[in-house]
């Protein structure tokens, strides 16, 4: 079963720019006046572009087999069981085995970082996450407002506090990991890179229309 997690405000507001940006066009192309209606179409489709890579394209897709981070410029496929370790700060790290692709993001023979563009988490949102994890405690004079918790659930505000959803997200990619190298019994390290198509292409698409910007007297 395929999961696939990415920014959701990133994704909606890009939707919203897509829909801005279809009304516009239908607009220009309708009134079409020549030099000034392309130059305001290469600068929708510029800033499209910019849309597109940064927001709708990123994407951390979990496979029965593989982990697949989608990055604004490349694909990346790891098998769970060429996993070594996830570190999660503000994005999420995926340490692994070797192979094609080089080094780097892709991985290498030496093994290599997948960095993810999501889930990301933000110092506000892991301020908020270690607020929402402890014990709040609102007093009226001598005495507390609220009942005392039990022991089983404050050790669950404590399991909870300052993790957010990346956290969440690392912890599923360690326990497939873990899984996938018990099933195996060794470590594969067929990591695959491959350059992001879709990207590249929405790009050209975008120089084609600028250039014609330009050429159009």
């Amino acid at each position: 079963m395929k999961q696939t997690y990415r920014s959701r405000s990133a994704f909606v507001m890009a939707w919203f720019w897509l829909a801005f940006v279809a009304f516009n066009v239908y607009d220009l192309i309708n009134k079409y006046t020549g030099k000034a209606s392309m130059v305001a179409l290469a600068v929708l489709a510029v800033l499209t572009v910019i849309v597109y890579v940064v927001a709708l394209r990123p994407a951390t897709v979990f496979t029965e087999h593989e982990l697949v981070g989608r990055n604004p410029l490349r694909t990346v496929r790891v098998p769970w069981a060429a996993i070594d370790d996830v570190t999660v700060s503000h994005a999420i790290s995926v340490h692994h085995g070797g192979g094609e692709g080089g080094s780097g993001e892709g991985g290498g023979g030496d093994g290599g970082v997948l960095r993810l563009w999501t889930p990301m988490s933000s110092a506000r949102e892991r301020a908020k996450a270690q607020r929402r994890g402890m014990p709040s405690q609102r007093r009226r004079g001598r005495f507390p407002t609220e009942p005392a918790v039990s022991r089983a659930e404050q050790a669950a505000q404590e399991a909870l506090a300052g993790r957010t959803h990346a956290d969440w997200v690392g912890d599923q990619i360690r326990e497939r990991a873990e899984a996938a190298r018990r099933r195996t019994g060794e470590q594969p390290v067929q990591v695959r890179t491959t350059w992001a198509y879709d990207a590249i292409a929405v790009a050209a698409a975008a120089l084609a229309l600028v250039i014609a910007a330009i050429v159009v007297p």
